[in-house]
């Protein structure tokens, strides 16, 4: 494994990983060290090991993160048999110094499957708001984790029986909120739109559990149209790619909260799919409410995308380009 390193300067640290275990060993290194090249590119730093003595080599604040990091990591291979390169980079995003005040104070979700917590302040300070708030805005690029907490606070919310059921709407614009063409019923209809909410419920929940809470209606899934006319008490209400929402339709939606409700709004204004001449919702909102000190706004950015660390350099380029 190797780096191309400008050698001037560099420092070079050594640590050695105790209990020595080569099962856990091999689960922090991964296949072909596919562990260890990841964290050497992302930190811009070399690491050669025998065994569980590795040696880092690169700039000073780098190496310190590294040498925490794989200890951290180490530690994680006794709860965790697979550690994969989506943990792994997790783990970065949480040792890198623009989140040293995340160890103070880590607010945790604690879900059926286990724990659930921030890796950016940016995300802390968004579960802290949702928890927090009875309205909450998360606004920022894809992969962010807005959609994931939020679900997350809203299933931690619901197990401890703060609210009676979870409500998780979204705009059908591609289907021009017309689903009638569409086979099958109304789930099946807006099915392709709600994947994403779906998929954080079963990483939170597991599918047979989420499955019968669907059943019950404890949880429900409806595009934002189907909103109009109801008053949700006792409610965990979300509703996701809120930008794609008109002004009328959001204006529609916030007036739905109920007594002992919770509402969560998520959305990336950059990536508006209203037909021409349609404002978005999210982006009035945010003007229109900015100054109710009992409505949060959380903002993210770039270095909170906790996706392939691809994601954050397309992000990066797209908005220098634009």
């Amino acid at each position: 494994m190797s780096n191309d390193l400008d050698i001037d300067n560099d420092v070079i640290h050594a640590i050695h990983l105790n209990p020595e275990d080569n099962h856990r060993l091999a689960n922090l290194c991964g296949y072909c060290n596919e562990n260890l090249k990841q964290i050497e590119n992302q930190l811009t730093i070399k690491i050669n090991n025998q065994g569980h003595h590795f040696q880092i080599t690169g700039k000073n604040n780098n190496v310190d993160i590294a040498k925490r990091l794989l200890t951290s990591l180490y530690q994680e291979t006794v709860r965790d048999s697979n550690l994969t390169q989506h943990k792994v980079h997790l783990f970065i995003q949480q040792a890198k110094p623009q989140n040293e005040t995340l160890k103070d104070e880590i607010i945790v979700a604690q879900v059926k499957k286990g724990l659930i917590k921030p890796y950016t302040k940016n995300q802390q300070a968004y579960l802290k708001n949702i928890l927090n708030h009875d309205l909450s805005f998360g606004i920022g690029p894809a992969g962010t984790g807005k959609t994931y907490l939020a679900v997350a606070a809203a299933v931690l919310t619901l197990e401890q029986e703060k609210v009676k059921r979870i409500l998780l709407a979204r705009p059908a614009v591609e289907a021009g909120e017309r689903l009638g063409f569409l086979p099958g019923d109304l789930l099946q209809k807006v099915d392709p739109y709600f994947r994403p909410l779906y998929d954080a419920l079963y990483e939170t929940l597991g599918v047979e559990k989420v499955n019968k809470l669907l059943e019950l209606h404890t949880i429900e899934i409806i595009p934002l149209a189907f909103m109009r006319g109801r008053t949700l008490n006792d409610s965990f209400i979300i509703l996701d790619e809120a930008q794609n929402a008109t002004k009328e339709q959001m204006k529609m939606f916030l007036t739905r909260i109920g007594f002992g409700s919770k509402i969560v709004i998520t959305g990336d204004m950059t990536q508006v799919d209203l037909p021409k001449g349609q404002h978005s919702g999210l982006v009035h909102a945010k003007e229109v409410l900015k100054n109710i000190p009992e409505i949060s706004f959380t903002f993210f950015d770039n270095e909170d995308v906790v996706r392939h660390p691809l994601v954050r350099q397309i992000i990066q380029a797209y908005s220098t380009f634009d």
